[in-house]
């Protein structure tokens, strides 16, 4: 299992996908983006059209470590991108339309924990490359509102998480791969 980490616009995603083209084969992408608007359907759009041919494409931001699971006799390597979205859209099944200082954040913060547990274990126990990207979202200014300051220490949680199950960790920086975990 590898761990990508980085700042939006890093170069996360081009580094997962220079370590694919490396080692080839067919590839499983789990994309965890869902649509919400007309922009973010069109980022999905154009990313669906940058991936190779030979990648094929699992859209879902639930229970990925039955994914992972069922798939790993399929594909030599799984890509899942990108685990801040994934948290993102968890915390939003979640809460709904409640309003952020009525969000039970204990609950949804232990169901997210729950799924990246079932995730990294799946991954540490699979016969294939997992390569999860995230985002490092704990190194700028502590946010003004409740939602995003809860947002980050759930994200900063679940990539410490992600960060000690994995055999390699990579931080991206300016399009920079900066081992920060090796298995070798």
């Amino acid at each position: 299992m590898m761990l990508i980490t980085g700042g939006a616009r890093s170069g996360k995603s081009r580094f997962a996908e220079q370590i694919v083209e490396i080692r080839g084969g067919e590839v499983l992408y789990i994309a965890t983006s869902a649509v919400t608007d007309t922009e973010m359907a069109e980022r999905i759009r154009f990313h669906q059209q940058q991936r190779p041919a030979h990648w094929h494409t699992f859209e879902s931001h639930r229970d990925l470590g039955d994914v992972v699971r069922l798939k790993q006799t399929e594909f030599p390597t799984i890509v899942i991108e990108c685990i801040t979205t994934l948290i993102t859209n968890l915390l939003f099944d979640m809460a709904g339309e409640t309003e952020p200082e009525a969000m039970d954040f204990t609950a949804i913060e232990e169901h997210i924990l729950a799924q990246i547990t079932e995730l990294a274990d799946a991954a540490q126990h699979c016969e294939t490359e997992v390569i999860i990207v995230t985002n490092e979202v704990g190194m700028g200014i502590v946010p003004d509102n409740l939602l995003s300051r809860r947002f980050r220490d759930i994200a900063g949680r679940v990539n410490q998480q992600l960060a000690a199950a994995a055999d390699d960790v990579y931080l991206v920086v300016s399009g920079i791969p900066v081992p920060v975990k090796t298995s070798a």
